[in-house]
Parts: structure tokens; C-alpha cells; sequence
């Protein structure tokens, strides 16, 4: 194989890595609206990456994070739901984004790679990011393990216990913007949020406990990276929506699998 080929199933199974346990307690959590917002907030973290030369995905990172911080911080006051915070936080970082795509006017960028994502242009890089991210999520996840899912069973009962929710709460937001900005690379900003949920979503009726679908989860979006990037090869479509695709495909075979009694929560 070649090695550009190669660096794009590492870095696929690497952002797969973080995306499985992240996505399911984005769907026990049901948090997919938050996602959908740290979508659009990626075109902002591009047009500043590139304005300010540096990194894009870390300036990706950075500008999630702050939506998350935005949040956490608007969602004190009680006057509107967090939805509708989300609507107006999600569409008010795209707008900033379009306005700094158009200061980018000496700059000639490719806007559809990032759009659609570009596994194929993942570099070495790109790959020791991508893998970075995921060993720290995953050590993240694994040292909050009994809070987070305290948190995504009942945050009440978990404040009771002596968790420290609002801490919690916003750690997880940074996780699913750190899955955000590299899974971008991958599949794209529009289809960046399918990885998350998607293999998720696949998972849940296929384990029994919270932590089998962590697992479960993980396997299914190495499969969908690992299949859609040959059928990308095979039948020459692009590799991001091949991805989600194949994702997509698993998660309506999982339907005709009989809920199982002990089912993880969501």
C-alpha cells in the first residue's frame, strides 16, 4: 500500500479511538445538538488557523473549547433552554466563521477538503495529533470513568453522591470538542458529528453494559473507517462519506438485533 494510504487508516482508527466512548455518552447524554454546534463552529477555528498560521486543528481545538466555555457560562441563567443557546451560539460562530473566510481573500484554500474531510492528505503530522488526542481522551475518559457515568445516568443523584457535576459536565464538553477538531480531518465538518454518533447509536443495542458499548462503539468505527476507505479505493467515492456511510449501514443492520434486557442506558 501507499504509505499516504496507510497514514489515512491510522489516522481513521485513531480518531475512531476517541470517538467511540466520547459518541456514548454524547447519546446517553443526549447531547447531538451540542455537536452539531461544535460542527459549525469548526469553519471559524479553519479561517483562524490559517489568518493566524497556525495549526488548524489545534485552532479547531481552541474554538470548540469556547463554545463549550460559552455554554457552561450562558446556561446560569434560566431565561432560555439550553437548545435554543445552542441554536444561537451554533450560528453565531458560523456567521463569525464566514466573516473570517472572507479576510482570507489572498489565501487560496481548499475549503471543500475540510468541509468533506481529507483522509487521504492526513500526514505524519497530522497522525501523531490525531493519536495524541485519542490517548488522552481515553486516559481522560478512563480516570472519570464512574463520574461521567454518574453524570449520564442522573446528574441529581450524581451531585448527592459527591460528584463534582459542573466540573464533570464541562470536562466532557472539552472531550467531545477535542473529538470534534480531529475527527474534522477525517470525515469533515458537515459529517464530523456522524462519526461520533453514529457507531454509538450502532452499539447500544448490541451491549449489555456501559462499558461493552464503550467497546462496541470503538470496534464499529474502526470497521466503518477500515471499509470505508477500501470502498473509497474500490468504487472511487469520496473516503469521508464512505465512512459515515458504512457507519450508517451498521447502525440499520443493529436495528434488527432484539433489545437486550440489561442494555446500557441512553
Amino acid at each position: 500500500m501507499e504509505d499516504f494510504f496507510l497514514r489515512a487508516l491510522g489516522g481513521g482508527i485513531g480518531a475512531a479511538l476517541a470517538a467511540g466512548p466520547v459518541g456514548c455518552f454524547v447519546v446517553w447524554r443526549r447531547m447531538a445538538y451540542f455537536g452539531a454546534a461544535l460542527a459549525h463552529a469548526v469553519l471559524l477555528g479553519i479561517a483562524l488557523g490559517f489568518l493566524l498560521d497556525i495549526e488548524p486543528i489545534l485552532a479547531v481545538f481552541a474554538v470548540c473549547a469556547l463554545l463549550a466555555g460559552c455554554l457552561t457560562l450562558l446556561e446560569r441563567q434560566r431565561y432560555l433552554s439550553v437548545d435554543a443557546l445552542l441554536g444561537v451560539l451554533a450560528h453565531a460562530f458560523f456567521a463569525a466563521g464566514l466573516a473570517a473566510v472572507a479576510f482570507m481573500e489572498r489565501l487560496r484554500v481548499d475549503l471543500i477538503g475540510y468541509l468533506f474531510g481529507d483522509i487521504l492528505a492526513v500526514s505524519a503530522a497530522d497522525l501523531w495529533l490525531i493519536f495524541l488526542t485519542a490517548a488522552v481522551v481515553v486516559a481522560v475518559i478512563a480516570w472519570q470513568w464512574r463520574n461521567l457515568l454518574s453524570l449520564a445516568v442522573d446528574p441529581d443523584l450524581a451531585a448527592v453522591e459527591g460528584v463534582p457535576v459542573e466540573r464533570v459536565r464541562l470536562l466532557l464538553l472539552f472531550l467531545v470538542a477535542a473529538v470534534i477538531a480531529v475527527g474534522m480531518k477525517i470525515v469533515g465538518m458537515l459529517l464530523v458529528v456522524a462519526l461520533v454518533i453514529v457507531p454509538a447509536a450502532a452499539a447500544r443495542r448490541l451491549a449489555a453494559t456501559p462499558e461493552g458499548m464503550a467497546v462496541a462503539a470503538t470496534a464499529i468505527g474502526i470497521v466503518a473507517v477500515v471499509a470505508g476507505l477500501f470502498g473509497s479505493l474500490q468504487w472511487d467515492v469520496p473516503a469521508g462519506p464512505a465512512i459515515v456511510l458504512v457507519a450508517s449501514a451498521i447502525f440499520a443492520a443493529s436495528l434488527l438485533v432484539p433489545v437486550r434486557g440489561g442494555r446500557s442506558r441512553g
